[in-house]
């Protein structure tokens, strides 16, 4: 299970930070730090967009809207995904998802997600 949160509403030009917690893997065989984990999002009207990827080796990935300005990172002793988000931009708002999947070929356009979080709404004022 996959439960986001640190959502919120902030001004142009601020700061987020979503986390993303990981719980339950004993049952299914999901270990945290050995899998890709995956920072996505989606606004009304528009698909769903892959932003951020961090591997199980720590290498990451950013989509080019938010390079520079977004950093993901994750604590696996707390079993917890990260995406510090800087210079907020209204373009930005949208529901905000983590996902997981095996860590082959983690990419952001990588199609095979299949655990996914509820959501945390991100709205850019």
């Amino acid at each position: 299970q996959l439960v986001e949160s640190g959502g919120g509403s902030v001004q142009a030009g601020g700061s987020l930070r979503l986390s993303c917690e990981a719980s339950g893997g004993e049952d299914t065989g999901f270990v945290f730090s050995t899998w890709c984990m995956g920072w996505f999002r989606q606004a009304p009207g528009k698909q769903r967009e892959g932003i951020s990827v961090i591997d199980d080796d720590s290498s990451t990935e950013f989509a080019i809207s938010v390079k520079g300005r977004f950093t993901i990172s994750k604590d696996n002793a707390k079993s917890t995904l990260y995406l510090q988000m800087n210079s907020l931009k209204h373009e930005d708002t949208a529901m905000y998802y983590c996902a997981a999947k095996l860590p082959f070929e983690c990419y952001v356009d990588s199609s095979d997600f299949d655990n996914w979080g509820q959501g945390t709404q991100v709205t850019v004022s």
